[in-house]
């Protein structure tokens, strides 16, 4: 597979290394210079971090998000009539990680808690599947988005309390790297305090993945719920990674161990001004030359509520030219709507709902390249996924 040898030519991450139990061969890593004030991560885990984003961020491949709480995972079962019990949400994600060859274009499977100790229904631990499909294992950290006091009615994510205990025992299990996001809301403000908290707790949460093993995807989610113009997002997308990295940096994160999941610079959802694929990508890539370093490996982007093929014809338009970062997808919606709706919870559509994850997946793969060209989508892969107020 394309995938298999793309990781034994590439310096990456290599399953051994992230096999449970294994233990690490760091005296053969690649060697990183730490600012003097970091030196506690690069003592212990720099090297693997970076050959963990850099595997994550590879040719051709990215992300697949099945991190949805129990309670969201309910959800997506109930549009399709299904009741949500842990053996339904077992079934459904036995489907995603055992489709075949799935690894060829997805690079990391960010999972929820439940899934990171889950078996497949024939009893094979989900964790053990990734690691054979050269997939590697993720999972969500934050604890949810709560009011923030003070604010114009905003939120804030929790999860801080108890994190290191917490991610030092995802390591164990298996993860390699972790997921915290949070929110910023246009129409609410965003107010100062809004988007100081959203950093800091990002900041904070990276760097103690960082000191537990896990490479931290930093995503402070700009929401699409608006009337807003494109314009104003890229105002607000400015300001926003601008407060970021200067808490990621006041928290000593080394930048070439993270991967960010931002959003793509797109109007409000609800806005009458539409924005065609190279028009989001010019914006969005200013944005990213304006405020990302270079050092880091990965940008991969969430869809954020875009259909699928919106999604993928966007990250297209963005890989038309060389950029300083690996430029992908770390899609939920995006990669599972057309899946879901054809399984329908039915054992004899379990293959045809892995052909259309394999070929969303394909997709997109193919827009991390710079070569979909959009022929032959289906009208379902059309459909708008945008949820006003969403949230996992």
């Amino acid at each position: 597979m394309a995938s298999a040898s793309l990781l034994k030519s590439s310096p990456v991450l290599d399953k051994s290394e992230f096999v449970k139990g294994q233990t690490l061969l760091r005296q053969h890593s690649v060697s990183v210079r730490c600012h003097p004030s970091a030196l506690s991560v690069c003592a212990s885990y720099a090297d693997e971090l970076v050959k963990t984003a850099k595997t994550v961020a590879s040719p051709g491949r990215g992300i697949l998000a099945m991190d949805e709480s129990n309670a969201t995972c309910g959800k997506r079962l109930a549009s399709i009539g299904l009741e949500n019990t842990e053996a339904n949400r077992q079934a459904y994600r036995t489907l995603l990680v055992t489709a075949p060859g799935l690894g060829q274009y997805i690079s990391g499977a960010i999972l929820f808690e439940e899934t990171l100790y889950q078996s497949t229904v024939e009893g094979k631990k989900i964790v053990d599947i990734l690691v054979e499909q050269n997939i590697v294992p993720g999972i969500k950290v934050d604890k949810g988005l709560v009011p923030l006091a003070g604010s114009n009615n905003e939120s804030w994510c929790q999860g801080l309390d108890g994190l290191a205990s917490r991610s030092a025992a995802y390591y164990e299990q298996g993860a390699r790297f972790a997921k915290w996001r949070t929110v910023v809301s246009i129409p609410n403000g965003p107010s100062a305090l809004a988007v100081k908290e959203a950093a800091w707790g990002l900041a904070r949460y990276a760097a103690i993945s960082q000191d537990n093993g896990l490479v931290p995807i930093v995503e402070p989610e700009i929401l699409l719920d608006g009337e807003h113009s494109i314009e104003r997002t890229f105002e607000v997308a400015q300001q926003v990674w601008a407060e970021v990295f200067f808490y990621l940096a006041e928290n000593n994160v080394l930048f070439e161990g993270i991967l960010l999941k931002p959003s793509m610079v797109t109007p409000g959802a609800e806005s009458k001004d539409k924005a065609k694929p190279e028009k989001v990508a010019d914006l969005t890539l200013t944005l990213l030359k304006r405020r990302i370093p270079p050092s880091v490996p990965g940008i991969m982007f969430l869809s954020g509520g875009q259909s699928e093929v919106e999604a993928t014809l966007n990250l297209n338009a963005m890989n038309q030219a060389p950029n300083p970062w690996h430029v992908s997808f770390s899609y939920a919606r995006a990669l599972q709507n057309t899946c879901l709706k054809t399984w329908g919870g039915r054992p004899e559509n379990v293959k045809a709902a892995q052909d259309a994850l394999l070929l969303r997946a394909k997709s997109n793969s193919l827009a991390q390249l710079g070569k979909y060209t959009g022929e032959g989508e289906s009208e379902e892969a059309k459909k708008e996924l945008f949820v006003k107020g969403y949230s996992y």
